[in-house]
């Protein structure tokens, strides 16, 4: 039985979607961060959570809890994003030494439910936030756009889209991330050390002091090739800001364009599928042992608008006024 409700978990306004084996409650009010999807027959919590949790815990660090959507996304150099038409100053919230604007603002954003209802097949929330003068954000971003969100619980699992429209006469730069929290031990009753993730990269974006891409692409050392391989334990160690041009892998001898994090012991896997608009992966994990790790899929690399790289490569674009943008990501279990 398919169905959507709206409850409070914990203080928590949220729409709980139910389908097959599937459950997830989408925290509207807190950037339609998705703060639980579980696979109830299999034993499988795929984003970090806990019973415990407050809006107040999460909204303390909403990047670190379930599926938080950046816009804007990672890092900016002391602030600054060169658009075609305009620079802005936004602020700078990460301290020294790296004084960077980080993370934008959309995920800690109140945004407004349309519709939540099922039918036979699913179980679907369509959720938007309008981000206008009435932002706080606005003095630094002044260009008005609408982000409308869709969730569609399935036997296929759980699928997110996102549309960004342009409400302005400007143009809308645009880089988007998910930071993505995989729960580690993933399976009820496993444990970490038996799990390995698969990340198929390219070459990797190599970082500076400030975690800033210096320009220079790499070839993948064996560390890196450990992510290729599937051989990577994403916990139990220190990965930070490991950043990669996005490949497409194999699933099941098929081409499958996203990560998958497996736990040996089982066999169960956590799959996550994201559409070609997301051109890079960056993995980091909190160093090593707080229960989770971050698959982080970008659009654009991180400081992207204002690099001196063509476009081509960095992944940055702008979206014209009256137009619109959608992108697409999914998350299934397999075992």
């Amino acid at each position: 039985m398919n169905f959507t409700k709206l409850i409070n978990f914990n203080g928590i306004s949220c729409i709980q979607l139910v389908s097959g084996r599937y459950e997830a409650l989408i925290a509207y009010e807190i950037g339609s961060n998705v703060i639980r999807l579980r696979d109830n027959d299999n034993g499988i919590e795929f984003f970090r959570f806990k019973d415990s949790n407050t809006a107040d815990v999460i909204k303390q660090s909403p990047e670190v809890w379930g599926l938080p959507t950046l816009y804007l996304p990672n890092r900016f150099a002391d602030g600054v994003l060169k658009a075609s038409d305009a620079v802005y100053q936004l602020p700078v919230n990460e301290k020294e030494p790296y004084n960077n604007h980080i993370h934008g603002f959309l995920h800690k954003r109140e945004h407004s439910v349309i519709e939540h209802s099922s039918d036979d097949n699913c179980a679907w929330v369509k959720t938007q936030y309008l981000y206008d003068e009435n932002d706080e954000f606005f003095k630094y971003l002044p260009i008005k756009f609408i982000v409308e969100y869709t969730f569609t619980l399935s036997e296929c699992g759980l699928e997110q889209t996102i549309r960004f429209t342009n409400l302005s006469n400007k143009m809308l730069p645009m880089s988007l991330a998910s930071h993505t929290t995989i729960n580690t031990p993933f399976v009820d009753g496993g444990k970490e050390s038996d799990i390995l993730l698969t990340v198929p990269i390219g070459k990797k974006c190599e970082l500076n002091e400030r975690c800033l891409p210096t320009e220079r692409m790499k070839s993948l050392t064996m560390y890196d090739l450990e992510y290729k391989t599937g051989t990577k334990c994403p916990v139990l160690q220190v990965l930070d800001n490991d950043m990669y041009v996005a490949e497409c892998g194999k699933l099941n001898n098929e081409d499958f364009y996203g990560v998958v994090a497996e736990d040996t012991a089982s066999g169960k896997k956590v799959c996550y599928e994201v559409a070609g608009d997301y051109k890079f992966w960056i993995i980091w994990n909190d160093r090593g042992f707080n229960g989770y790790f971050c698959p982080e899929p970008m659009t654009a690399m991180i400081n992207a608008p204002n690099l001196s790289l063509p476009e081509s490569e960095t992944g940055y674009f702008e979206i014209k006024p009256d137009e619109s943008f959608e992108t697409h990501q999914r998350f299934f279990s397999e075992v």
